[in-house]
């Protein structure tokens, strides 16, 4: 892997800014930024101009032909991942795309065993779990503080106006699931271990969205712990903590609580240890923001040292199926009322023996016998 790699941003749209930020803080770790893309001219030309790119292009295939990046990041709608995604894993290019991975849990298979026949690094920007403050309890849990969870709450509750911004989401059929629920069942899986089934009740609260803008999914985990898993958008709370995810979760030893303000309480043996965990506020970044700002340069940097390392990343394709995964079981025991069990990557189907063919003679020496016993029976 050379020390200097090209980095293309494809879709440069509102939180596609972070991203290019992001890559402009790493050059001093060998990134370029050689081309950007977006269907919107004006977007595409101001991202060039605001990141110092040489390069902006309306359209990927375009792109594909004249760029040769060493790695590619797609920032755009998730109705468009399946496409772009096989189009540079065509190419053999290495690949992030943004969350959520697709629109359904076919797109996400098709895209990770695309990759993974053509052997391509392929991971998607799944950065919750590198936020600073649930990067802390990914540490705390690696170093057995409170042994292995037992149960947990992942909650993330708002009525911050997220509209606003990504006007677009008041028509996704597949909402706070898809947009929100991907973080929250991710970090489930982070911290209690693979999920075996689902059970789920969503929500419409806000009467100008056209898919559930909340949800509530009970988790069962393969090793036995349980975990209760919640988004909203559609929350009446004051004060409002958007962007934060609170955290609760106990284990043999004791119980870690991430509080709102990012205060973090760590039990253990009958006495409590405060920590507050808040996230540098980077130069490009601003309040209330900075949280998840700061966790998408974390997670451009863990995903660019794994390419160079030759290893997958932690938010692999492979492993974010398994979290689109639980999504798709809880769209289906929202539909049911049943707990849903999660799809694995290669359905394992019965395959039907195929009938043999006998010979003429033999069939009808099998036809003979059948008859036989049937007039046996009478």
């Amino acid at each position: 892997m050379p020390d200097r790699i090209g980095v293309a941003v494809v879709g440069c749209g509102f939180f596609a800014q972070n991203h290019l930020n992001a890559w402009r803080d790493l050059a001093k770790d060998g990134v370029e930024l050689i081309a950007v893309c977006d269907i919107d001219a004006g977007k595409a030309k101001a991202a060039a101009k605001n990141f110092n790119v040489p390069r902006w292009y309306t359209d990927l295939d375009e792109l594909l032909a004249k760029e040769k990046p060493g790695l590619i990041d797609i920032v755009t709608r998730v109705e468009t991942h399946r496409e772009q995604v096989l189009k540079t894993v065509a190419k053999k290019i290495p690949t992030i795309v943004q969350k959520p991975f697709g629109f359904n849990l076919a797109d996400c298979r098709a895209m990770t065993l695309a990759a993974k026949k053509a052997g391509v690094f392929l991971a998607v920007h799944e950065n919750f779990r590198f936020q600073a403050p649930l990067r802390r309890i990914t540490e705390l849990l690696r170093q057995g503080v409170i042994g292995t969870p037992s149960w947990g709450r992942v909650s993330f509750r708002t009525d911050y106006d997220i509209y606003k911004g990504q006007p677009y989401l008041l028509n996704e059929t597949r909402f706070v699931i898809n947009d929100l629920g991907v973080h929250v069942c991710d970090l489930a899986r982070a911290y209690l271990g693979e999920v075996e089934h689902v059970l789920c009740e969503t929500q419409r609260r806000n009467p100008k969205a056209k898919g559930e803008d909340t949800a509530t999914m009970m988790m069962k985990h393969v090793n036995g712990a349980v975990s209760m898993v919640e988004c909203t958008y559609g929350a009446h709370r004051l004060p409002d903590i958007f962007p934060q995810t609170l955290i609760e979760l106990e284990g043999p030893k004791g119980a870690i609580i991430l509080y709102k303000n990012f205060d973090l309480e760590i039990m253990v043996d009958g006495k409590i240890t405060k920590e507050h965990a808040d996230a540098e506020v980077l130069h490009w970044a601003a309040r209330p923001w900075h949280i998840i700002q700061e966790s998408v340069l974390a997670t451009n940097a863990h995903i660019l040292s794994a390419l160079r390392s030759g290893k997958p990343a932690d938010v692999s394709a492979e492993d974010n199926f398994k979290t689109f995964a639980c999504c798709e079981a809880a769209y289906k025991s929202a539909a049911s009322g049943k707990a849903v069990a999660l799809e694995p990557l290669q359905p394992r189907g019965r395959v039907k023996a195929k009938a043999k063919k006998l010979p003429k003679r033999s069939a009808k020496k099998a036809a003979k016998k059948v008859a036989k016993r049937a007039r046996s029976k009478k």
